[in-house]
């Protein structure tokens, strides 16, 4: 079993910074990587950003510039730096570990961000 932790989100106003980070503890030997998603009120959730055990990273094309998405393995901790925040990035961002033997993985809780415009 893994479980992640959330933390870091809040309100901004649009063109401001957050970081959130994402702290695992448990197995975290099986993870093969970790994302971060968002849902906003009445949309699905969707993938932001991901980094695997390797390192490489992949972006949704409406954040790449913007968001960048890192990791501290001494941590077992990663992190999502959101500059240049809009008023559409609004949601509750949550990460999710893929994790070998667990189909569906593990969520955290999610964090809020709101950006004001």
């Amino acid at each position: 079993q893994v479980h992640l932790v959330e933390s870091g989100g809040g309100l901004v106003q649009a063109g401001g910074s957050l970081r959130l980070s994402c702290a695992a503890s448990g197995s975290t030997s099986i993870i093969n990587a970790i994302g971060w998603y968002r849902q906003a009120p009445g949309k699905q959730r969707e993938l932001v950003a991901i980094i695997s055990s390797s390192g490489s990273t992949n972006y949704a094309d409406s954040v790449k510039g913007r968001f960048t998405i890192s990791r501290d393995n001494a941590k077992n901790t990663v992190y999502l730096q959101l500059n240049i925040l809009k008023p559409e990035d609004t949601a509750v961002y949550y990460c999710h570990a893929e994790a070998r033997l667990y189909l569906r993985g593990f969520w955290g809780q999610g964090t809020q961000v709101t950006v004001s415009s």
